[in-house]
């Protein structure tokens, strides 16, 4: 038998499994295309009022007509740029305070307790204060980013690291590893799993956070466009807005999936059948 041989039924049992992927990933798009095909139908026979709610066509024509002159990029790259930077800080300080609070004793004693207390409050009703401590400049959105990313990320990072077998941590002590190399070989990828949901829960409340401070007299950004486009009645432009904040997070939970596959592929979690 020849090596060509050889291979030809792994190959062969390969090809099925990659057309059940195709087809699946298809499938996943089968139910927004409908409801957009549904909301441009009733839009164009007068089901819906197109001054309330444009079809997607029209919304896709005022999309182009201000990509063209370059007005809807400046303010797309407003928003993303204040995501990344609210996302950067809260991510980073959550991610910091969490494995201080799961893998130290005294840090959980001395900050868990207020960071619990402090995630009961809703990080939106607190505009009015940030507004006096931080004005209604860059900061204020930026804050208000980072307030919604920091919760989720301490959350899970701190979960993740508690619910982690300590038989395992004990297995590696006993196999003499130092307590750094606990950490790396036992906590982080145990806590992996849990933190990559924290991450996209922190997207989540980041572009909503976003939304909002950005109607805050805004200058630029994806919600000020909004808010411009409301005074003079035009509702493309605000869906288009509220689309846009719906690609931009979907395309980041996307973008989080796929690092998910990479670096967790040696877990294997139930599947749908």
């Amino acid at each position: 038998m020849t090596l060509v041989e050889r291979r030809a039924p792994a190959s062969a049992g390969t090809a099925p499994v990659v057309r059940r992927v195709r087809r699946r990933r298809w499938l996943r798009a089968v139910t927004p295309l409908a409801l957009v095909a549904a909301w441009e139908g009733g839009a164009q026979g007068g089901l819906l009022d197109p001054d309330k709610l444009p079809p997607p066509s029209a919304v896709l024509k005022v999309g182009w007509q201000l990509s063209a002159d370059g007005t809807f990029g400046a303010y797309l790259l407003d928003s993303v740029q204040r995501a990344v930077l609210g996302l950067l800080i809260g991510g980073l300080l959550g991610l910091a305070l969490g494995a201080v609070a799961g893998l130290v004793r005294l840090g959980d004693d001395l900050v868990d307790p207020s960071v619990q207390m402090a995630r009961m409050l809703p990080h939106l009703g607190l505009v009015p204060l940030l507004i006096i401590w931080v004005g209604i400049g860059e900061s204020l959105k930026v804050t208000l980013v980072a307030l919604g990313a920091f919760f989720p990320i301490y959350l899970n990072t701190y979960a993740g690291i508690r619910d982690i077998d300590e038989r395992l941590v004990e297995a590696a002590r006993t196999c003499g590893l130092t307590a750094l190399e606990r950490v790396r070989h036992v906590v982080v990828p145990g806590a992996l799993p849990s933190l990559f949901l924290g991450v996209r829960l922190a997207f989540a409340a980041g572009w909503l956070s976003l939304v909002v401070g950005e109607q805050v007299n805004g200058q630029g950004g994806l919600g000020f466009m909004m808010m411009e486009a409301r005074e003079f009645s035009q509702t493309d432009v605000v869906v288009l807005g509220l689309v846009a904040y719906a690609l931009l997070g979907l395309l980041s939970d996307l973008a989080l999936r796929f690092a998910e596959r990479r670096l967790l592929g040696w877990r294997r979690g139930l599947r749908a059948t």
